[in-house]
């Protein structure tokens, strides 16, 4: 075998190919080893959160940078942790169809990957300048009013007087503005237009949550029987069917146990409609949330089914003691969308897949990858299911008296016995949402927000250190330029699928802005103006734009 460099490979396939070589268009589906999208939850999750974590550190080190003088960007740190999450995306580790003991040690390196980028965000915000109280530091590039939890510590530090929600254990609630890339002023001054509600169902005797922007019913069972939203006046869910339902599949596929999850699996499943307990156990104004506990076989999952003030979604906080064997743990949302097709994230954009299986291909699709969200629309109206750390999704027409709807549903967990027998087996924590009347825009933004929690901390307010002002132009990442010059790297994305057309504003003196590659070699120089860097970017074009501080 010959190891040579991709450019060589290409250059050969082209002359030996010219104009007579095939062109695919669209996604390159694999028809087998649909389980990695789920296998090893930890192991998932451990790579979600250490991405979105690095690119925390990345920011607030640049700001940092930029605002003192005495501050060291950690290069060499970063580098490392970079390279060791960059390894764990190796198959067959992120997969999860590696033995025991690698997804032991993975979650192991996990944990030392969070609390080393922590100890690296703390302290970027310490050097970034005198502290004017307590701030909602915001690592996703949309501007941001959203309701915070604060731990007892951060609680204490608010002023006396501030809209402040008590959730227990010195915890609170508070309404948080904060800029996209920058930090807000977190005094507990701001209050919302309309406070969330929580009232007893005059009809089945279960909870009703609203904030103005949507209004959830859920029942005795602790499943959501009704999502409406008030902005459009339209009732979200099919006529009579659940959400946030929990289905259990048996698991038992042919040939590879945690590399695939076979289409006979759906031939059998289990309903989880009993509830230990439903007990409404915050009642806003900030906040609204219904504890919802079941049990089955061995297993216990306990969940939170929430709606903020301001929000138009639905979060879910689950958390799940696994203790089954060769089953597959869905959560389902039967959809009054009459979808075509589905639109899932992927690095850098979405693609569409169709919802009906009309030929084989789309048939296989009967499990699919998504990240950071799914949307499923009609013309003139689309709803997205949001996550933190779910790949696995699977998207079915669902016909009912009234027409046809969608019904999407998440992969949570599976229990393979091999080549781990114990795989998955323990404590998980993660959350997802249902947004209701989500356009691409939305997702891509709610998405964000949902991987990028908004930080409380002791800290100076901080302007948007770079901003856009497009919903489609998509900042993804600010740091240090890699030569270590000073040059400060800001590169972004077209997110919606379409053109567009924006002034990319920055919060410091530049002396030279220039396009560059993805190495950061310059390529030619940015247009200006005297607002700032003009964009012009194709569908899902990456920009990455370098630019010199004064």
């Amino acid at each position: 075998m010959t190891v040579e460099k991709p450019s060589a490979f290409f250059a050969a396939a082209e002359e030996e190919y010219g104009e007579r070589a095939r062109v695919w268009s669209g996604e390159l589906y694999l028809e087998l080893h649909r389980a990695t999208y789920t296998t090893q939850a930890k192991t998932k999750q451990g790579n979600r959160r250490s991405e979105h974590l690095l690119l925390e550190v990345e920011l607030w080190a640049t700001a940092a940078a930029l605002r003192s003088p005495s501050y060291r960007y950690p290069y060499e740190r970063l580098d490392r942790v970079w390279k060791t999450v960059l390894l764990h995306q190796f198959h067959d580790i992120l997969p999860g169809s590696s033995i025991a003991w690698v997804h032991r040690e993975a979650r192991d390196t996990y944990e030392e990957v969070r609390a080393e980028l922590a100890d690296l965000v703390a302290d970027a915000v310490a050097s970034l300048g005198t502290a004017e109280g307590m701030v909602a530091l915001n690592s996703s590039p949309y501007d941001r009013v959203q309701v915070i939890e604060l731990d007892a510590e951060a609680a204490g530090v608010l002023p006396s007087g501030a809209h402040a929600q008590e959730l227990g254990e010195g915890r609170a609630a508070v309404l948080a503005r904060s800029p996209g890339l920058g930090a807000g002023l977190l005094d507990g001054s701001s209050v919302p237009e309309h406070a969330v509600t929580a009232e007893a169902s005059e009809a089945g005797g279960g909870i009703v949550l609203e904030n103005g922007l949507v209004r959830v019913a859920v029942a005795r069972d602790g499943l959501v029987s009704s999502v409406r939203d008030l902005v459009t006046g339209r009732e979200v869910l099919i006529p009579g069917a659940r959400a946030n339902l929990l289905q259990l599949h048996p698991d038992h596929p042919n040939h590879w146990d945690a590399w695939d999850i076979d289409r006979h699996y759906r031939n059998t499943r289990t309903d989880l409609t009993d509830a230990d307990s439903v007990s409404l156990v915050e009642e806003g104004p900030l906040r609204a949330a219904v504890r919802v506990v079941r049990s089955f076989g061995k297993s216990t999952v306990v969940q939170e089914v929430r709606l903020a003030a301001g929000a138009r979604q639905l979060d879910i906080d689950t958390e799940v003691d696994w203790q089954e064997s060769e089953k597959v743990l869905k959560a389902t949302f039967p959809l009054d969308v009459h979808a075509e097709r589905s639109t899932a994230e992927i690095q850098f954009g979405h693609v569409h897949r169709a919802t009906h299986d009309n030929t084989s291909w789309e048939a296989a699709r009967f499990e699919v990858c998504a990240h950071r969200w799914l949307r499923v629309a009609e013309p003139g109206y689309g709803v997205a299911v949001l996550n933190d750390s779910t790949y696995g999704h699977d998207v079915a027409r669902t016909p009912h008296p009234d027409g046809l709807g969608t019904t999407v549903r998440l992969t949570l967990l599976r229990a393979p016995h091999s080549p781990d027998p114990h795989t998955d087996l323990g404590v998980h924590r993660f959350r997802y949402a249902l947004a209701p009347g989500a356009e691409v825009t939305d997702a891509v933004r709610e998405g964000l927000a949902l991987n990028l929690p908004l930080r409380a901390a002791v800290a100076p307010v901080v302007p948007a250190l770079v901003s856009t002002g497009h919903p489609a132009v998509t900042v993804e990442s600010v740091k240090l330029a890699e030569d270590r010059s000073g040059d400060v790297i800001v590169r972004l994305y077209e997110s919606a699928g379409g053109r567009a057309r924006t002034l990319l504003r920055v919060a410091f003196p530049v002396t030279e802005a220039r396009i560059t590659d993805l190495l950061e070699r310059p390529l030619h120089p940015a247009e200006t103006d005297e607002d700032g860097l003009v964009l012009a970017l194709r569908p899902f074009q990456i920009l990455t734009v370098r630019l010199t501080p004064a």
